[in-house]
């Protein structure tokens, strides 16, 4: 893509989310977009973002489990920038017009006490870079259409990662542990819409580490000269599968000895 396609493809998310009226596939539009380009068109959105005066809190990753990565013919996960009007409190209520089709899912959310950066980092320098897990729920939204009208075609990889990966919000819970307090494999979550179990997981399902979820990350940022900051919030990686969240909902996600988070839409 050129520099002009890539402004004029962010622009296209930017009135989407601003108006709440998705836009068409870019993937047809710009039918030969690699990845490269789609984390350009993320970053050419994020830039109007931090323009209007939104700060950068962290990041998450996106399609870890095996599941989601078949369905979409990848073998890697993805990243996506959180911004701070993403964060919500436990308990919150989204306001009715704040997203256009959100969906929730469970994660282990890292919270980083130090820089971290470089393509030789360790599993080691990411456990003595974090200060805390937290129990956490991701509300994802799409300013790109899911299936083109006409064709059919639905969005691809490309498609997800130039609207930032699908990110949309982040509603953290109240508890705090240390990264060995817990066995991150095995914390698991009971998720409920409307006092009715649709999911479980395990963290394990997030490429059978969270840790390394934020590993891959790390690398990946190293390959443009980025890397994490003190203070950013880290999703790992949802071990559930996305769970629609129409007006009215409420969720509950409970991480047994973990902790628990709660959210409802208006």
């Amino acid at each position: 893509m050129t520099p002009e396609q890539i402004a004029e493809a962010a622009s296209r998310l930017f009135e989407a989310e601003k108006t709440g009226i998705q836009c068409g596939l870019l993937s047809l539009a710009y039918p030969g977009m690699t990845l490269d380009d789609a984390y350009a068109v993320q970053s050419a959105l994020v830039a109007r973002k931090r323009a209007a005066g939104l700060g950068v809190i962290g990041w998450k990753i996106g399609l870890t489990s095996r599941a989601m990565q078949q369905a979409l013919n990848i073998t890697t996960p993805d990243s996506g920038v959180l911004l701070e009007d993403m964060l919500f409190a436990d308990g919150a209520t989204i306001p009715a017009g704040r997203f256009i089709q959100p969906r929730v899912e469970a994660e282990i959310a890292f919270i980083m006490k130090s820089d971290l950066a470089g393509k030789h980092v360790t599993r080691e320098d990411v456990l003595a870079a974090t200060v805390h897990v937290a129990p956490s729920l991701e509300i994802l939204d799409t300013r790109i259409l899911r299936a083109d009208p006409e064709t059919g075609k639905a969005r691809i990889i490309t498609d997800t990662i130039s609207d930032n990966a699908a990110n949309a919000g982040i509603v953290l819970g109240k508890e705090r542990h240390a990264i060995d307090a817990f066995d991150l494999r095995w914390v698991g979550a009971i998720v409920k819409r409307d006092g009715i179990v649709e999911e479980t997981g395990l963290g394990a399902g997030v490429l059978n580490d969270p840790v390394t979820g934020i590993l891959w990350l790390v690398h990946r940022l190293a390959q443009y000269g980025g890397g994490l900051s003190a203070g950013d919030i880290v999703l790992s990686g949802s071990f559930i599968r996305p769970i629609e969240a129409p007006s009215g909902s409420t969720f509950e996600a409970d991480f047994g000895a973990f902790g628990s988070v709660s959210v409802s839409f208006s």
